[in-house]
């Protein structure tokens, strides 16, 4: 188990190092649930995500001939900077072993703080295993992304801050990935509010802590893709899984669509930059996953490092599991006024007309036909029903997946 006093040894390090980050209520989401929302903004911590507490914490904690063969770590993207960011901070050279798949933005960021990046591997178990083999030829420290107690107990410094904030707090929600975070603050909390809920938030793509949780022991878990690409871990840590067992209430799964809205309805009505892995939190509360919040409820956005091509994507994706974005293709007559007339019929639904495109030239259409692609801007599933009802009582439409 985690020692409770590494934790407050953690935050006297940490003191004016790392943002106290703020914690924000909700009015919007308040009302839509029935229940006080909180948000720990992680997302507005240096470095963009709540990894810094714990690599700094794990190296300010060391003595400094450990550090004199550099650090040398594993990560999808956070930890990286946040080791990246502390080494720099402390004169130390750094070594950051990443998967191929890495979002460019968080690889640029990385090595903009100083790091030497590798990217090694399709996922992080692989960087991690060559992260492991370069370190044991190299003599450096390797700073662990989860799977250490100075690291645990840095990421539980946001349990205390919660507490000190809210000390009626009745219900956390924390995403999960290899468990260090929720383990940290589940540590925090429970030694003072055993009462406290503590829910743990995994992508249904990587489900590990759940199925380890359900079966009493570490399992690996398949992945797949997901927009959580920071909690994405196949295994979770051998000291992290007996803390998450003991003391955490239960550990809930969302799915992409789920935590595709999550990331534009914090966009929309918090003005909120949350990557994927920091806004499946909202989206278990959004979608029931977390069962009925007591009281004051607080989910923690632990990261805002998203590129801003997946933020289109993901706007896109978003709109789309929300109803309020419709793509058609329809085939009309080809002569003149047809492409007018179906404007006119989409504006007659109320649709916006956001992209059209118009073929005439496709082999695969019959001599006389045209083909138009369609991107509407609708309002919700029964909008989308009654466009195509209406649409296609003149018209030969298919709906574009």
């Amino acid at each position: 188990m985690l020692p409770y006093s590494l934790i407050h040894e953690a935050a006297d390090r940490l003191k004016k190092r790392v943002r106290r980050t703020e914690l924000i209520h909700s009015h919007h989401f308040s009302e839509r649930l029935g229940i006080p929302v909180h948000f720990k903004c992680e997302n507005l911590q240096r470095t963009g995500s709540f990894k810094i507490r714990g690599a700094l914490n794990f190296m300010l904690a060391q003595p400094r001939e450990k550090l004199t063969r550099g650090v040398i770590t594993a990560s999808a993207g956070n930890h990286a900077q946040g080791v990246a960011f502390s080494a720099d901070l402390l004169g130390v050279r750094a070594t950051v072993f990443m998967p191929e798949s890495t979002p460019p933005q968080k690889v640029q960021a990385t090595r903009e703080y100083g790091a030497d990046v590798v990217l090694a591997g399709k996922n992080f178990d692989e960087a991690y295993a060559a992260a492991i083999q370069t370190q044991k030829e190299s003599g450096a420290l390797f700073v662990h992304p989860f799977d250490d107690h100075l690291v645990m107990a840095g990421q539980g410094t946001i349990g205390l801050e919660i507490l000190e904030e809210l000390p009626d707090v009745g219900t956390i929600l924390v995403p999960i990935g290899g468990g260090g975070l929720i383990a940290g603050i589940a540590t925090a909390v429970k030694e003072t509010h055993p009462r406290v809920r503590i829910v743990g938030v995994e992508s249904k793509a990587a489900p590990s802590m759940h199925y380890s949780v359900k079966r009493g022991k570490i399992l690996e878990a398949p992945l797949t893709v997901t927009l959580a690409d920071g909690i994405a871990v196949k295994k979770v840590g051998k000291n992290t899984f007996p803390i998450v067992r003991e003391l955490v209430d239960e550990v809930v799964l969302v799915d992409e669509e789920e935590i595709a809205l999550a990331i534009v309805a914090l966009l929309e009505r918090t003005k909120l930059l949350v990557e994927g892995a920091g806004a499946v939190t909202l989206a278990a509360l959004l979608n029931g996953k977390a069962g009925k919040p007591a009281g004051k409820t607080v989910c923690v956005l632990s990261g805002g490092n998203i590129d801003v091509k997946t933020i289109a994507t993901v706007v896109e994706r978003g709109l789309l599991a929300a109803g309020r974005y419709l793509k058609l293709k329809v085939i009309l007559d080809d002569i003149p006024g047809s492409l007018a007339g179906l404007a006119t019929d989409i504006a007659a639904t109320r649709a916006n007309i956001s992209l059209i495109t118009h073929e005439r030239r496709s082999k695969d259409l019959p001599l006389g036909k045209t083909e138009v692609l369609l991107e509407l801007e609708t309002r919700g599933y029964e909008h989308i029903e009654e466009v195509i009802d209406h649409l296609r009582r003149g018209y030969e439409v298919d709906v574009v997946k």
